[in-house]
């Protein structure tokens, strides 16, 4: 039960948000004030703020405690990785992928099969060219 109710305020506040974020960017804070970029930065940061609430609400709900402590792990390390696969769980809850919370071992899956696209897309190979001692005394007339 309560985790329906919480369900429920978390898609008010989501509305809220969405819609505060979608008439704020349409009205025009113009040149015209004498500081616009201080009140642009300040709705950029609020906005920017929001997002990332929202971010997190959705990562809580798509995620468990032990895919989600691995998760803040790897963002310590390499946080561009953590915040790909952030953006790839958000994308498959939105085209209603996800069915359950993803597990620790399902992340583990999914982030093998990144590394997995990674390593094949990003192929390196190492070419050792070693110069090749020529011991030959044709080249001496003796």
């Amino acid at each position: 039960m309560e985790d329906d109710e919480l369900q429920a305020i978390r898609a008010r506040r989501l509305a809220e948000l969405q819609g505060k974020s979608g008439s704020g960017g349409s009205s025009p804070s113009g040149g015209f004030t004498g500081v616009p970029s201080m009140s642009g930065s300040k709705e950029d940061e609020d906005k920017k703020g929001q997002m990332e609430e929202m971010r997190r609400n959705m990562l809580y709900q798509i995620l468990d405690n032990s895919a989600r402590e691995r998760l803040g792990r790897i963002q310590m390390v390499k946080a561009d990785k953590a915040r790909a696969v952030e953006d790839l769980l958000i994308r498959m809850a939105q085209a209603n992928q996800l069915r359950n919370k993803v597990t620790e071992q399902q992340l583990i899956d999914l982030l093998g099969q990144i590394n997995q696209q990674d390593s094949s897309s990003n192929s390196r190979k190492v070419v050792y060219n070693r110069r090749h001692y020529d011991d030959s005394d044709d080249d001496y007339d003796l």
